[in-house]
């Protein structure tokens, strides 16, 4: 089964045109969609299970989050293996393989150190990919984490357990959402009536109930809690207290083992914060308080890169580059062989710490940045 698109947009809000959407594959060959919008600092959101990027774009739940972050980071967020826009005819979905296709959508952008928010179900992959790659991640933060360990169930707690699997394999599809309301309530009880018939539609049509529920299987099985005081990066955890998908203790168990993380509490009933409530802007201060570091680091880092490691000649290749000229445009206008103008650029790269097949893109966006000559 494929990805089902999105429906319009909701009339009240005009369709935006600053988010990008695009593809690239995972380990294994899983289509895999990311979308790319804002300014400022790379921040990768490895977002919880449940997500469109389309339907999202829109939603009464999730676009303040999207607007906000996107105005103090350059936001790239994707659609987990078997939801959304990326492929739904998935089998796979342990955390290695989640952890491959972040490491794929990472090599995809070209990016070499950024900041990285791990929500909800996808915290888990967050943070083993701040212990796989402690030189990627500038900062870390999880929000609605899970704990790392392994979900175990009492006798009288798998009753439960296998009621919300039936439930999901029974009414995750229909057209009716009353089965799926009983999800909604859980992860935005405080939510109003427009914003939870807009969250049932997400569940039905962002995967298939055997998705949901393999899923929800392999996020139970996920053991990395023994690893985590090998995370490095300044950690930043934010829960909300009455959150009853994931439970408060849970951040308290991963703030006590990441060295020097920093955990600061919601006054909040909802899994997934709401624009309008007293804790939205206490997150939202908490984030970018957090990454204002990294603008700083950034400007800095990236003009004493330019202007001390690349040379006269590469700087001139670039200049060109982001006038739009083609690699056989450049040699012509310098007097170089099209090979010697790929060995400039690839250098440029390199020293600039970009790879991938947006590297170019990215060098010349940071030229433009600095205007350098």
């Amino acid at each position: 089964m494929t990805a089902k698109p999105a429906p319009d947009a909701p009339a009240s809000r005009s369709a935006p045109k600053d988010q990008q959407i695009k593809f690239c594959h995972g380990p294994d060959g899983v289509r895999l969609a990311y979308a790319i919008h804002g300014s400022g600092p790379p921040l990768i959101v490895v977002s919880c299970w449940l997500s469109h990027l389309q339907y999202d774009w829109h939603s009464p739940v999730w676009r303040h989050f999207l607007d906000e972050l996107g105005g103090f980071a350059t936001v790239v967020r994707y659609d987990e293996r078997g939801f959304g826009l990326s492929d739904w005819s998935v089998e796979d979905f342990s955390l290695a393989a989640r952890l491959g296709d972040l490491e794929a959508i990472v090599a995809a952008t070209g990016l070499a150190r950024f900041a990285m928010l791990g929500m909800s179900g996808g915290s888990a992959v967050a943070m083993a990919y701040a212990i796989a790659h402690p030189e990627r991640v500038s900062r870390l933060i999880l929000y609605g984490t899970v704990c790392g360990e392994p979900v175990t169930f009492s006798p009288d707690e798998w009753p439960e357990e296998e009621t919300y699997r039936s439930m999901i394999r029974v009414g995750w599809a229909k057209e009716d959402p009353a089965f799926r309301r009983v999800f909604t309530t859980t992860y935005i009880p405080d939510a109003t009536e427009e914003q939870m018939r807009w969250f049932d539609d997400l569940q039905r049509m962002s995967t298939s109930p055997a998705n949901a529920v393999a899923s929800r299987i392999a996020r139970q099985q996920v053991d990395i809690e023994a690893q985590l005081p090998g995370i490095s990066a300044p950690t930043l955890v934010l829960q909300a207290v009455g959150d009853r998908a994931t439970s408060f203790d849970n951040a308290v168990s991963v703030s006590s083992l990441i060295p020097n993380a920093r955990l600061v509490p919601l006054q909040s009933r909802n899994h997934i914060l709401l624009a309008d409530e007293p804790a939205w802007p206490v997150f939202i201060h908490e984030v970018a308080a957090f990454l204002a570091p990294d603008h700083g680091a950034r400007r800095e880092a990236t003009a004493d890169r330019m202007t001390e490691t690349l040379s006269g000649r590469e700087r001139e290749v670039l200049r060109l580059a982001a006038d739009g000229r083609t690699n056989e445009e450049i040699a012509a206008a310098l007097t170089l062989s099209v090979r010697t103008v790929e060995r400039h650029l690839s250098n440029t790269y390199a020293k600039l710490g970009l790879t991938g097949r947006a590297a170019r893109t990215a060098a010349v966006a940071e030229y433009l940045r600095h205007q350098l000559a």
